[in-house]
Formats: structure tokens, sequence, C-alpha cells
């Protein structure tokens, strides 16, 4: 059995049939193709897979395709726009925040969820707002200046 859905992702409409276990991160990854948003534990322990729901960020290994169903998506590639990094992605990448890559999307959308609330965060507000993502490189303190910088500019989230 499948249900029809319809998700805006990056600003795109897909109207698809899916099974309703599908997760919403293998929609993403295996159905749609946008390969940013990773699988990392399936668990919702790590973050990996953090996307804006409606814009907020929820980890999208928690939700089922089916129940997002006429809600807009924005992935980790649709952050930047007309090819220009958004100011996020611009600091994780001169302030070395970013390593392997592969915490990446799901720390990005943590710190814009952090700095949708709280414009200028203390260090120890920012690794608050870092908690229930993991980095496997151990790049916190990268993560966390590149994630100062981001607040110090007009805009950042």
């Amino acid at each position: 059995m499948t249900l029809p859905v319809t998700i805006t992702i990056n600003g795109r409409s897909y109207q698809r049939q899916v099974e309703p276990r599908l997760l919403l991160v293998h929609f993403l990854r295996d159905v749609v193709g946008l390969t940013g948003t990773k699988v990392g534990c399936d668990t919702s322990q790590c973050g990996a897979c953090t996307v804006l729901l409606d814009g907020t960020a929820v980890k999208s290994c928690t939700c089922l395709a089916v129940q997002v169903d006429g809600s807009s998506i924005t992935t980790i590639e649709g952050l930047a726009t007309e090819g220009r990094l958004n100011v996020l992605q611009e600091t994780f990448w001169s302030k070395h925040g970013l390593q392997c890559g592969f915490c990446t999307p799901g720390m990005i959308f943590a710190a814009h969820e952090l700095l949708r609330h709280n414009a200028h965060p203390s260090a120890e507000e920012i690794r608050h707002g870092l908690e229930g993502n993991m980095c496997r490189c151990t790049g916190y303190q990268n993560i966390v200046r590149a994630i100062e910088q981001a607040a110090s500019n007009e805009g950042a989230a």
C-alpha cells in the first residue's frame, strides 16, 4: 500500500506515492536525491539528518514522509541562494567548523534554530544549543567559533 504526498523541498514541489513507513530522511535521500541530509544513526541521537520543517529544525529520522504531507522542507542544499552560501555555511567553512562534513547539516540547522531564538548567544548557550548533535571528528570548538562569527553578522539565520 502507498499513500500520496506532496512536499515542498527547497522551494520545489514533489508529489510522490510512498509507503506509510518511509522516513522523511529516506524520502529526501532516496526518493528526491538530496543527499546533503545524512543518515547517521536512525535513532535521533546524532542530528546529522536535521532539516527545517516549516521553518523549525527537526530530525528527519523521527518523521514519516506521510506526516509532513503539505509541509515545506529546507535541506542543507536549500540554504544557499543564487549560488551564494548562507551565513552559517560561510562561517562553518571559514572557521573550519566542518572537518569531514558529515555532521555539518545538523550542526548548521541546530545553529539556525538557536540564532532564530537568540541572535547573540554566548559560547555556553551555543554549546547547549548544539546538544543532540554529534561530531565524530570532535570539531566542536571550531563549530562554536563558526556560530559565534555568524551571530556577529547581521541576519545570521
